[in-house]
């Protein structure tokens, strides 16, 4: 569908996911998550991009403009600019206070002729409420943008924002609020790393990005020298990156969804990151990571679905992380640990159906379990003597085999052979076989989560 066919009807997302690994049907992780209307719904009028062709008029006060520019400098600061129809324009607001809004009955688009920014944001307090913001410049150089935001607390908020580069850019200032936009980039530019970001935070602290829905850009929200914002509640599909960090620490990414991306959430070079509650599924691109922690320390990684992606959690060269409480469901590995990745708490999360539930290059005994649990493991041979919810029997799922087969990859055509069968069983029972890997000693008996609610009803699992 090209960019024409999306503004005239939008559809925001259907996670009603038989996601093409696992067979499963992916909820939301909680209420505040991402809506998942039907496949065959009817789309809600906030979604309907209509054409708007009425000739534009700008009103302030008792005054009217056929221009939106003349209309903004026109008006004091804290005064409401009231938007009806079309205006093909690029507009720059240097008053502080100012709110732009299109009035209650009417439809107003402003559309900026595929040439640089269409609205510059210069005043602090600027509020930008129900507009339809679209065709900005082309040029990824000069970071052209549907709106860029250039003073602190500034909100845009009930908008759509189209046929642009980069959607919102906020450029160095603070405390920016980014609430129920939808944000359409422009399909035909490929490949996708041609395109700009839908979301992009430089050099930001305080800033709030919610329930926004963002699709065909190049990364959904991108945060450099970012810290402290909260991205909660945001639908995130057909991206490269749904979220994609570099630099920027101490933020939380709560009650998100990334659905059929390169990479659901990739987080790099940062730290103190908190990802709970979110949902990763079916992100089987290039890379295909449900979640990406590339050099993330002393961050926390909480209470996800992770479902249907190539590698569920990508953990490279990160330190001091805690991951705790996930579902990793129907990935083809549940968990890809390498180069460098250590000193992590694994515990209570649940590993069911993926097709190879770790992936360890390590030289390092890696231990997954508190003294009281550890994890969930659908293919584990427990048995739990004093009905605790504990197994005595410890679990390797990766170990002595597995790193055979990297260092001789010849013997890979072995590893259903007898032999491997039984070195793979002693080292689930016998604790002096402890090569490098990934050891559970205390797995869980039964799975802290409701794992079989996202499987397809006719599912025998």
């Amino acid at each position: 569908m090209d960019a024409a066919g999306l503004e005239r009807g939008f559809v925001v997302l259907v996670v009603v996911l038989a996601a093409a690994l696992a067979g499963v049907t992916v909820a939301p992780t909680s209420a505040e998550a991402a809506p998942t209307p039907d496949a065959g719904a009817d789309l809600p009028d906030d979604y309907a991009f209509d054409p708007v062709t009425e000739s534009g008029v700008a009103t302030v006060g008792d005054q009217s403009f056929d221009s939106v520019q003349r209309a903004v400098d026109a008006a004091d600061p804290d005064e409401t600019v009231v938007l009806r129809g079309r205006f093909e324009e690029r507009v720059t607001v240097n008053t502080s206070g100012v709110t732009i809004t299109s009035a209650p009955d009417a439809q107003a688009v402003i559309d900026g002729g595929g040439e640089g920014d269409v609205l510059t944001i210069n005043g602090s307090n600027v509020t930008v409420r129900d507009l339809w913001i679209r065709n900005s410049g082309l040029d990824t150089s000069t970071n052209d943008a549907g709106i860029w935001v250039d003073a602190p607390n500034v909100t845009v908020t009930d908008s759509r924002v189209t046929q642009i580069t980069f959607g919102i850019w906020v450029d160095g200032v603070d405390d920016a609020h980014l609430r129920n936009n939808t944000i359409v980039g422009r399909e035909k530019v490929i490949p996708r790393s041609y395109r700009g970001n839908g979301i992009q935070l430089w050099k930001t602290e305080g800033t709030l990005v919610e329930k926004n829905r963002i699709t065909d850009a190049r990364d959904g929200i991108y945060y450099s020298w970012a810290s402290e914002v909260t991205a909660r509640g945001n639908a995130l599909w057909d991206l490269r990156y749904g979220v994609h960090y570099m630099y920027s620490d101490s933020s939380r990414l709560v009650n998100n969804t990334a659905v059929d991306n390169d990479v659901g959430y990739a987080l790099m070079l940062s730290e103190e990151i908190a990802v709970v509650n979110n949902t990763a599924a079916n992100n089987t691109g290039t890379s295909g990571h449900g979640i990406l922690l590339k050099r993330i320390d002393y961050s926390t990684v909480r209470g996800n679905t992770i479902a249907g992606n190539q590698r569920g959690i990508y953990s490279l060269n990160s330190v001091g992380n805690e991951i705790t409480d996930n579902l990793l469901l129907g990935n083809r590995i549940g968990f890809h640990l390498t180069a460098g990745t250590r000193e992590e708490r694994v515990v209570g999360n649940s590993f069911v159906g993926n097709a190879r539930h770790v992936q360890a290059v390590t030289s390092d005994l890696h231990v997954w379990n508190d003294s009281d649990g550890g994890n969930y493991w659908s293919d584990a041979n427990t048995a739990d003597l004093d009905d605790d919810g504990v197994s005595e029997l410890r679990h390797r799922p990766s170990g002595l085999v597995e790193k055979l087969v990297r260092e001789n990859p010849a013997a890979a055509v072995f590893t259903n052979s007898p032999a491997f069968r039984a070195l793979g069983k002693a080292e689930q029972t016998l604790p002096v076989v402890d090569a490098p890997g990934i050891v559970d000693y205390h797995p869980l008996e039964r799975s802290p989560h409701d794992w079989r609610h996202h499987y397809e009803r006719d599912t025998d699992d």
